[in-house]
């Protein structure tokens, strides 16, 4: 679907699955909203750890609008879905935030890997989650990060499984797009970075591969909600994982 189309269908909750592969070619962003008191911490946070937190916009307190990222964006209601944490744990999954949203609401977006994953179909990449409509496969890891007040931890990355013979030519792609999280963080043995089975994702969906294909890891967006866990704050809203906000931003003017 085209960019407003989509919005359109997600904001009337006409579409409330995984946003990969939806308006190809176009920027996507995950979503974090905090209290107005946390913003400058979390603001330094995405600073200090680019990679799994490449900032794309932030809304002024209180206004759910990113203009900057698309004229009509409402980011109460333009996500397929939402959670809500209260001291550190998920309270509630939801299709708006109309009743959450706060005169100090403070919205982040940030930059998601959907955003280059286009770029690889394109160039013939197969994508077994993208051809199938469900979630990427997501992690955690025991890579760490730069801690910023509350907001600290490790990071939580996105795999794919890709042929060896495309292994170059994938990084390359992603490369070309740091606000989509860039190149890969690791490739190959996930025991590396902590992850004890690629069959059982902490987030998302296992889509499988080839045979030899070799699982490659980007830094992920989701990273932002594994440091909310851990700050346990009274209130924050994120995405619910592969949900994105997709923006009228084409992901191409995002690639350096």
């Amino acid at each position: 679907m085209k960019t407003p189309v989509i919005r359109e269908a997600i904001r009337k909750g006409c579409f409330t699955g995984p946003t990969s592969g939806q308006a190809p070619g176009h920027m996507q962003a995950n979503l974090v909203v905090l209290p107005e008191r946390h913003a400058e911490d979390f603001e330094r946070f995405c600073t200090l750890n680019p990679r799994p937190c490449p900032l794309l916009g932030v809304s002024e307190p209180g206004d759910p609008r990113l203009p900057a990222l698309g004229a009509d964006i409402d980011i109460r209601t333009d996500l397929p879905g939402y959670r809500i944490w209260r001291d550190g744990d998920i309270d509630a999954e939801v299709a708006d935030i109309q009743d959450q949203w706060q005169g100090n609401s403070v919205a982040f977006a940030l930059g998601c890997s959907f955003g280059f994953e286009a770029a690889l179909m394109e160039s013939g990449i197969h994508l077994p989650h993208a051809a199938a409509g469900t979630n990427v496969a997501m992690y955690d890891t025991t890579l760490p990060l730069e801690s910023a007040g509350r907001f600290g931890g490790t990071m939580v990355v996105s795999m794919r499984l890709i042929p060896p013979a495309e292994i170059q030519r994938v990084t390359e792609i992603s490369e070309r797009f740091p606000d989509c999280h860039g190149g890969p963080v690791h490739v190959g043995s996930p025991q590396d970075i902590g992850i004890d089975d690629l069959t059982r994702p902490d987030y998302g969906d296992y889509a499988g591969g080839a045979d030899d294909a070799v699982p490659m890891f980007w830094a992920c967006g989701v990273t932002p909600q594994a440091a909310i866990r851990r700050a346990k704050l009274d209130l924050a809203i994120t995405h619910q994982p592969g949900k994105m906000l997709i923006c009228d931003i084409p992901a191409d003017r995002a690639a350096s």
